[in-house]
């Protein structure tokens, strides 16, 4: 996603079936809740399901904390091959990311209050992790969990 933040930023809000738009500490409880809901739906582990829901309040939070605004989109998809996944794209037009190395370092925090789970944490707990930041621009975090096969 490197260099194409100004791109991400414009993504279309219709295609997910869930937007939560980040203004308020509150919108972090209600983004965590609509993706722990999803996730359900999608008959995902209770594990998972807890997966999903603190990737969501995390990223959530880290818009309210960092960039004050932004959205949490979610959507279900049905792959074929792969079974139910769950998408989630946080898109904020915040400071950016100085050194997107360094925030995804284990353990890094810049807040010290923090669950200490960070973007490094979130990376661990879901499938896929792509982040595209562009200081003075914005962030884009998309992550996908996979519903797995018992």
């Amino acid at each position: 996603m490197e260099g194409k933040v100004r791109e991400l930023l414009d993504i279309p809000a219709n295609d997910f079936d869930v937007v939560v738009r980040i203004a308020r500490e509150e919108d972090i409880a209600v983004a965590r809740q609509m993706a722990k809901q999803l996730a359900q739906e999608l008959g995902f582990s209770l594990a998972d399901v807890t997966k999903v829901a603190t990737a969501v309040s995390e990223l959530a939070r880290n818009i309210y904390r960092y960039a004050q605004t932004g959205k949490i989109m979610i959507r279900k998809r049905l792959e074929e091959n792969g079974g139910p996944t769950i998408e989630v794209v946080a898109v904020d037009h915040g400071p950016g990311i100085e050194d997107v190395d360094l925030v995804l370092t284990k353990g890094y925090t810049t807040y010290e209050r923090s669950l200490g789970i960070g973007l490094s944490g979130i990376r661990r707990l879901m499938d896929s992790f792509e982040i595209a930041s562009e200081v003075g621009t914005g962030t884009v975090v998309r992550v996908e969990k996979r519903r797995r096969r018992f």
